[in-house]
Formats: structure tokens, sequence, C-alpha cells
């Protein structure tokens, strides 16, 4: 295939992800990952999909590339971290895991900048871990994020 049939080919199949119903989303999805996300939001799965169709056709981002995306993304966000200087910078979709009296817990960074938990939304990763512990912690910690206490249990 000439370098401009296969540029055409990944360009229709981009083009064509809108326009196809959940369950062919979901289908592709299970082709190219292996698992599937934790939310089924639809602009989330196609954005995925697309980078991921376009990844395998031309190869990933230079590294060089990734980190100046990341840092304009940090740089120009709307979603700034909230509390006392947090340094915390977590992207939207990022998936918090922590295991915690013998239960796995997932908290997922929304768009707006909250983080959910079981389709609860909380404004801090404290509130989440409180939230899981029952207990006061640094959310950061508590996920790993920080050094401290926050050892596994």
């Amino acid at each position: 295939m000439t370098h401009t049939a296969m540029n055409d080919s990944i360009s229709a199949q981009v083009a064509a992800l809108p326009g196809l119903p959940m369950k062919d989303l979901w289908a592709l999805w299970d082709a190219h990952f292996p698992r599937r996300p934790a939310h089924t939001n639809r602009h989330y799965v196609e954005s995925r999909l697309a980078y991921r169709l376009q990844e395998q056709a031309y190869g990933p981002l230079p590294a060089g590339v990734r980190r100046y995306l990341v840092e304009r993304g940090a740089q120009f966000s709307k979603i700034k971290p909230a509390g006392r200087g947090t340094e915390c910078h977590l992207m939207p979709g990022t998936v918090l895991v922590r295991e915690w009296d013998e239960r796995e817990y997932r908290v997922t960074v929304t768009a707006d900048g909250l983080y959910e938990l079981n389709g609860q939304r909380f404004k801090s990763l404290s509130a989440a871990a409180r939230h899981i512990t029952g207990t006061q912690w640094s959310g950061p910690k508590f996920f790993g994020l920080k050094p401290g206490k926050g050892g596994k249990r």
C-alpha cells in the first residue's frame, strides 16, 4: 500500500468514528485495547480510538513532542489544582487505583477537574480518600502520588 493510500485509509477510519454506533465503537475498542475504560463517554472513546489507529499506522509520538504537549496542556489548562499548592497535575481521564482493606478502588479524574469514585464526585483526592477510609488522609499520599506514610494496607 502506498503512503498516500495508507493516509487516506487511516483518515477514512478516523473520520468514520463519530458515525459508528456505540456497539461498533466498543467492538473496535476491544480489538485495540486490553480492557475497557472505567467511564463510557463517547467523545473519550472516539478520541482514544482515533489516536490508537494513527499510532498503529504511523508509530507513537516522539518523547520530546509528548513532553511538549503535556507541558502546554498543563500551562493552558483551565483545570487548576485545588488546595494549598497542590503539586499533583493529573490529566482528565487519569484513573488512580488503590487497594484498601482487600478492596480495589478506582478514582477517575473528570474533565472538570473533579474526582469520580463509583459514580460519586469529589472536589479533592483527599475527600475521595476520606470516603474510602472513613478517616482524614492526604489524597495524593493515599494514592501514592506523594511520598509519605500512605503505605499499602
